[in-house]
């Protein structure tokens, strides 16, 4: 019966797919994280908390994912509205436009640094009209968040765009037969049903301004307890060949990463399930 059984599994060849997944995780993910809890563990706590301790370091970490935070929530509005735009209007262009959502994807991050730093600089397209309201963009926290923003975009678009072409218009004339109005249609409706997919997009997006180095080490301006980030203060104390230093600031932001998208992550279970619930 047991050879009967594997015979005919549902899922001919687990065994060994299993197996190469398991191997191909712990080389490509575990491996490289338990070298950096061994270096770190190695250079004892003492000489830990004195160096994630200090002063520029917590200023560095605060400012990372204080700053991908707002990018994160920036672009859950703008990449909801984005999305629903290419789903639910026929414009010229739209093809194009499309297609733009991508390119923080396909641009090197270092281009965009270069580019964003050009427009929003004092004396830049952007910049100059900020300037001249008393609001310096470049070479500020502000403009962390821009070229967060902007490299997070894609990850909240993509993630919502599916749903929202699978959600059924029927829902909405139906909600609008039976009196709703255009926001409560929206709030019961159409919300409900993107928002697994939006805190998903959310979190990728998050998750990915955290660790962002290329496009924002150039914005930055790099200005220590101002605008220096955290990747930043890794990558000065790699220079310095400060390695355990370096590992002790990574594994700190590892932590803190992996707390934050735990608890988003969280959420999004919660609010999955009592949406099925509710149906």
């Amino acid at each position: 019966m047991t050879l009967l059984a594997r015979r005919h599994s549902v899922l001919p060849g687990f065994g060994l797919t299993f197996g190469m997944g398991v191997f191909w995780l712990g080389l490509i993910v575990v491996l490289p994280l338990a070298a950096l809890l061994a270096s770190t563990v190695s250079m004892g706590w003492p000489a830990f908390w004195h160096t994630v301790g200090t002063d520029r370091v917590i200023a560095s970490l605060r400012l990372s994912f204080m700053a991908s935070a707002v990018a994160a929530l920036i672009n859950a509005v703008f990449g909801l509205l984005v999305a629903w735009v290419l789903v639910r209007y026929p414009f010229p262009g739209k093809r194009v436009v499309d297609a733009m959502v991508d390119l923080p994807f396909a641009l090197p991050t270092a281009v965009a640094g270069i580019a964003l730093t050009s427009l929003y600089a004092p004396n830049g397209a952007f910049g100059q009209w900020f300037a001249a309201w008393g609001i310096k963009v470049a070479f500020t926290p502000l403009g962390i968040v821009v070229a967060l923003t902007f490299i997070g975009l894609p990850f909240v678009v993509r993630t919502v765009q599916p749903v929202l072409e699978d959600l059924e218009k029927e829902l909405e004339e139906a909600a609008a037969c039976l009196g709703a109005s255009r926001l409560a249609t929206v709030r019961r409706v159409i919300l409900p049903t993107v928002l697994p997919s939006l805190l998903t997009g959310v979190t990728l997006a998050f998750a990915r301004a955290t660790g962002e180095f290329g496009s924002v080490v150039f914005i930055a301006g790099n200005i220590p307890m101002v605008s220096e980030i955290a990747p930043l203060i890794i990558l000065s104390k790699l220079d310095q060949y400060d390695q355990h230093g370096a590992t002790a600031v990574a594994l700190v932001m590892l932590v803190i990463s992996f707390v934050l998208l735990l608890a988003i992550n969280t959420l999004q279970w919660w609010f999955s399930r009592r949406h099925l619930a509710r149906r």
